[in-house]
């Protein structure tokens, strides 16, 4: 792939470009046949020309080479027996990214298309979001091939438990602190850290984040990512004299995120019309009721399909890909990555769509953000909206250290603090190196320099 320069193609700009391209050609070659990572990475680059170009430091030092590699790679075997007693085999992951700036920070997901490019690119992506929170967090993310879906409380608890077994050799409160991500929740996370404490003894609460309150967990955890995707979304709006409020809302997916990310647009007064699933979505004209998706979702785990038999208004459609096709003000995918391509984006702008924000880790093609931008659309890069969750966390491991507990509201605050925070520093750099109103850019561009920034005082490490 070719890289478009957003700049005048003076000489220090297409010394970044050609910069720029070779780091790109080398990590294909290195890592074939890995296509989520080089969409992360190809995304990222893209956006870095201005900085780069700016300050030539960054490319004498080999800045890039060494932020495209792992500093740590982990894949091993996570054996386990169903109820049947027969021994099944999946693969679990943990990818320790960049430490520059604090220990590695990022979820671990169990769904069946977990891979090495799929745990690189969530990874890669982690570096940025981290930094931009302002919290001392570096990147990593985990998981394994396993589908929870249709398996017994007991076959979920022997799966965690075994993938822990061998996870804890490479994790610990002050080098590498997962939580929890698709198919990884509050059960899961509480098995996970039953394991951990089993095997290492003590009681070392600040290992894993995203865990019940009685033990250790922080308030408004559970929250967090939808809820500060919401208040990105509306920072970004307000700032062009609009509103959540009176705005027709279209959600994809329904676990944690699209469930409080409904809960928060709906209090800030807009309408949500729809969500989704794997198997397809509903659409209520009256407005989605939250509180039955999250009955449906997280305690009685059952599909989304199910909602029309309590709210006969409502029309379910078999194809959770169609849900862009519903016009709305404002659409949040908070469903998986690439759920919206260069077809729904060109349906979206058509429908009226006035602001986008990603609440899931890259849910939108390079072509679809792509129309986006050119058509003026305000775009909220996931980066930045969906980092609400990981500051949340960083702050659970802060409560932790210091054996206390704050309040649902404290961390509230605390929580928009933060998600305005992202939102100045992205507008502020993406405005400083020639971006102006490009969020995309400016959440990568002032990412990347507090993490480059930290590696170049660090030395060659």
């Amino acid at each position: 792939m070719s890289f478009v320069p957003t700049l005048d193609t003076d000489n220090n700009s297409s010394k970044a470009l050609r910069y720029i391209e070779d780091v790109y050609a080398q990590l294909v070659a290195r890592n074939p046949q890995e296509p989520e990572f080089h969409q992360a990475v190809k995304e990222i680059l893209a956006s870095l020309l201005p900085i780069l170009a700016a300050e030539p430091k960054y490319q004498n030092q080999a800045i890039l080479e060494r932020l495209v590699e792992p500093e740590r790679m982990i894949t091993f075997r996570v054996p386990w027996t169903d109820d049947t007693g027969k021994i099944r085999v999946n693969r679990g992951y943990r990818v320790q990214f960049n430490s520059a700036i604090g220990p590695y920070k990022g979820g671990l997901r169990f769904h069946p298309s977990v891979n090495a490019s799929i745990i690189k690119f969530l990874g890669f992506e982690q570096i940025f979001k981290n930094a931009l929170t302002g919290q001392h967090i570096g990147g990593g993310k985990g998981g394994a091939d396993f589908d929870p879906k249709g398996k017994s409380e007991g076959e979920i608890m022997r799966f965690a438990q075994s993938f822990m077994t061998e996870l804890q050799n490479f994790i610990g409160p002050d080098q590498d602190v997962p939580a929890g991500d698709i198919g990884v929740g509050a059960r899961e996370i509480g098995y996970l850290f039953g394991q951990y404490k089993r095997i290492r003894g003590g009681y070392p609460a600040g290992v894993l984040t995203g865990k019940g309150i009685l033990y250790g967990g922080s308030q408004a955890r559970t929250e967090a990512t939808g809820y500060g995707t919401v208040y990105f979304v509306s920072e970004m709006l307000k700032a062009k004299g609009l509103s959540v409020n009176g705005s027709r809302v279209v959600i994809s997916g329904s676990g944690n995120v699209a469930i409080y990310a409904m809960q928060k647009a709906a209090q800030l007064g807009a309408k949500v019309v729809a969500c989704s699933d794997s198997a397809g979505y509903v659409y209520d004209e009256n407005g989605i009721q939250m509180d039955t998706v999250r009955r449906l979702k997280e305690v009685e785990r059952k599909r989304i399909s199910e909602y029309v038999k309590e709210h006969p208004q409502a029309t379910y459609f078999p194809s959770s890909s169609q849900i862009w096709t519903i016009p709305c003000d404002i659409a949040l995918p908070c469903a998986t990555q690439n759920e919206i391509d260069e077809k729904m984006a060109r349906t979206l702008i058509a429908n009226g769509v006035k602001a986008v924000g990603e609440g899931a880790n890259m849910p939108s093609t390079l072509e679809a953000i792509h129309l986006f931008q050119q058509a003026g659309i305000l775009f909220a890069p996931a980066k930045a909206a969906n980092a609400g969750g990981v500051a949340v966390s960083a702050l659970e491991m802060a409560q932790n250290s210091m054996r206390l507990s704050w309040s649902f509201n404290e961390v509230d605050a605390k929580l928009q603090e933060i998600m305005g925070s992202i939102y100045r520093q992205s507008v502020d750099a993406a405005q400083q190196y020639g971006q102006p109103g490009n969020l995309l850019a400016g959440a990568n561009i002032a990412g990347f320099k507090m993490v480059a920034d930290a590696m170049l005082a660090e030395g060659v490490v």
